[in-house]
């Protein structure tokens, strides 16, 4: 389970990357590891070499990271986007941001290039967080979304009640600069080519239904559904990177944690539809 961080420095402790990895050997759980690395880059190369590894063990993962894998229903085709979306989405944040191995990056630019590709305003990204002002993308005071125009909210947001807003780039709680610089990342290793034929992203690759095929699942978690538990001296991200993990493994355990990646029952198979193809869902949601 990943815990993401968009710092713009490298960076330790509260509010940046950790991971932690929990094993089953035989009929015990462990933390195998857990980790703090300072950039976005040093953590891609360890998971990728980690989840190499362990493919080689013949171990199948369930890999956790805690942004949003999607955007709202209509974001890729307002931007011209043909065919499947999230793919066509994914690439396009790909070829878009540069993130430098000591965390430097374009997010900023990246937000408001779209803010001008999609609306030509500064709207729906928000959360200017460079000093000069911008004119396609406001530090605070965005304008609310009107009927017709792309939602604040995705499917699987409304449910979970206390996430935060894809649009959101700064500010308490705000995720919108994890899912700029997160996605790419996530490709990258879904891509590498030790992984590239083991792993699928669900829903995207494996629809909303848990599939027995591949290794190596990557999917979009929330570690704030679950209270974190108490550990001496730890910060809280890494309290929630093992507590999230052991809670997974624990389903795993009584033959629970497969339901859960059909996501929520009560979804209508035109919500299904858009879930699979561009929004994603949260697991456990």
């Amino acid at each position: 389970m990943v815990d993401w961080s968009a710092a713009a420095s490298p960076t330790g402790g509260k509010d940046s990357i950790w991971w932690a990895l929990l094993r089953r050997d035989g009929g015990t759980v462990r933390l195998a590891q857990r980790e703090n690395p300072k950039t976005r880059h040093a953590a891609t190369t360890a998971l990728a070499d980690i989840l190499a590894g362990l493919a080689e063990e013949g171990a199948r993962v369930l890999v956790g990271f805690d942004f949003p894998f999607g955007y709202p229903t209509g974001t890729a085709a307002r931007l011209g986007m043909p065919g499947l979306p999230w793919r066509h989405m994914w690439q396009e944040l790909a070829d878009l941001l540069a993130d430098e191995p000591d965390n430097k990056n374009n997010r900023i630019d990246v937000a408001e290039g779209l803010n001008e590709r999609l609306y030509a305003e500064a709207f729906p990204f928000w959360g200017n967080v460079r000093e000069e002002s911008r004119p396609f993308l406001v530090r605070r005071g965005r304008r609310a979304h009107q009927p017709g125009e792309l939602t604040e909210w995705r499917l699987c947001d409304r449910r979970a009640k206390t996430t935060s807003s894809v649009w959101q780039l700064a500010g308490a709680g705000s995720v919108g600069s994890q899912v700029l610089t997160g996605i790419p990342r996530v490709l990258q290793l879904r891509t590498d080519p030790r992984l590239a034929t083991i792993s699928h992203i669900w829903p995207f690759e494996t629809g909303l239904k848990h599939d027995p095929k591949p290794q190596i699942i990557f999917a979009e978690v929330y570690p704030s559904l679950l209270e974190p538990e108490p550990e001496p001296d730890m910060v809280k991200d890494a309290r929630q990177v093992r507590t999230i993990a052991a809670h997974f493994a624990a389903l795993d355990e009584d033959g629970s944690l497969g339901a859960l990646f059909d996501g929520d029952p009560a979804l209508s198979a035109t919500e299904r539809t858009l879930v699979e193809n561009e929004e994603a869902w949260i697991l456990g949601a």
